[in-house]
């Protein structure tokens, strides 16, 4: 079932932002835009938002005055509160994003990181508002969860960070800000922030569309990745309905550890994942599934399970990234040693398999692998960045 359109918080206006054409064309309708207009309004609109990245009516300079008197007097294209905005050295930013209450609700925040490469730009966003999977070594998991978010909400993320780079038409960069040598500030994005996408799908499967649209925020569905802790059903339908790059949160690679750390393996046992994975389409040497596997020592680090791990995924088209854990207030983990990482990772490159050992970056600023949100005073910032960096670069391809 769809959620309602973002209201404003000041005017209780319905957002634009995250309509597909038909909705964008069935909204104008609605407030009397005649029927040989609709089309060439809505591309108008599109652009605008899309290409141009506007957030203010008054700035469609093709559209009359009149139109965006109506557009203002019924909708908005306005932006999140940006409730606080953290750069790190090496430039990893982090947004704390507030959205206005929907219903009888409350105000709910997010967190959106973005993590610049040599070649590319790397964003990372929420799809939920808190999460009910309770993985018993991620500490997003611990946190109830409050809803999900909209098509919208979703896109808002992509649209402000873009803001934020200059990475939209005549917009400049920030000053002193580090961005990527390419065209884009932004080339990649992630659904691996908050939530799980797949939990969400149809407002998620909106928005990615949409940020994929050849005509707007046109990303490459190869730069686009979808991280899931294996909700099968919904796999197929990401390969189907979406057809971004896929990520597994795989962890493990025998079912009675799993059950205990991703514990939805329980109702999706691993061989119905990697069923599902082997089934995606498009898999090949050059579009990869990605499998991230967080280093938990003497839990799932030994070379007995770097074997199972090959023969798990044995003729699935894979990349495995290995993630040295990041220890929260009250984990009973620990990080494994890193020459047992190091050990783990040569095991499976001899294998075939590439296998990058992911080293922390942006550690003086707050964020973290499954710790988006959470607050901890006895955890540094400069350590909570650094391993939610770990989980966000290397993701999709580079075309």
């Amino acid at each position: 079932m769809a959620l309602a359109p973002l209201q404003d918080t000041v005017s209780g206006k319905p957002s634009l932002i995250g309509l597909d054409r038909e909705q964008l064309a069935a909204a104008l309708r609605d407030k009397g835009v005649p029927e040989k207009q609709i089309k060439m309004r809505v591309a108008q609109i599109w652009n605008w938002i899309y290409v141009r990245g506007i957030s203010d009516f008054d700035a469609m300079s093709n559209v009359a005055k009149d139109m965006r008197e109506m557009l203002k007097a019924n909708f908005t294209i306005a932006r999140p509160e940006i409730v606080e905005e953290q750069v790190s050295n090496d430039g990893t930013r982090k947004w704390l994003l507030r959205y206005p209450p929907r219903g009888a609700g409350r105000p709910v925040e997010v967190e959106t990181v973005y993590i610049p490469e040599e070649g590319r730009g790397t964003l990372c966003i929420s799809s939920q508002v808190g999460c009910t999977l309770t993985c018993s070594f991620c500490h997003t998991g611990t946190q109830r969860l409050v809803r999900n978010l909209t098509a919208e909400e979703i896109l808002s993320q992509l649209l402000l960070a873009r803001d934020r780079l200059g990475d939209f038409p005549d917009r400049d960069v920030p000053q002193g800000a580090m961005v990527p040598s390419s065209d884009r500030r932004i080339t990649n994005i992630v659904m691996m922030g908050m939530g799980e996408p797949l939990y969400n799908f149809e407002e998620v499967k909106k928005a990615l569309l949409i940020a994929t649209d050849g005509d707007g925020l046109s990303l490459s569905k190869r730069r686009v990745t979808l991280s899931t802790s294996g909700v099968v059903p919904e796999i197929y339908r990401t390969g189907e309905e979406i057809g971004c790059m896929l990520a597994i949160s795989l962890h493990a690679v025998r079912d009675e550890l799993r059950d205990m750390l991703v514990p939805i393996n329980k109702k999706y046992p691993l061989k119905e994942l990697i069923e599902a994975c082997r089934a995606y389409p498009g898999l090949s040497n050059a579009r990869r599934i990605t499998f991230e596997y967080v280093m938990l020592k003497d839990v799932n680090d030994s070379l007995e399970d770097a074997k199972g791990l090959i023969q798990l995924l044995k003729g699935v088209p894979a990349k495995i990234n290995l993630i040295p854990f990041n220890p929260w207030p009250g984990t009973n983990y620990q990080c494994s040693d890193w020459a047992q990482i190091e050990r783990f990772a040569d095991f499976i490159n001899q294998a075939g398999y590439a296998s990058p050992i992911r080293t922390p970056r942006g550690r003086d600023i707050l964020a973290a692998c499954g710790q988006l949100k959470s607050e901890s005073e006895r955890m540094r910032k400069t350590d909570r960045l650094a391993f939610e960096a770990m989980m966000i670069v290397g993701h999709g391809e580079d075309d």
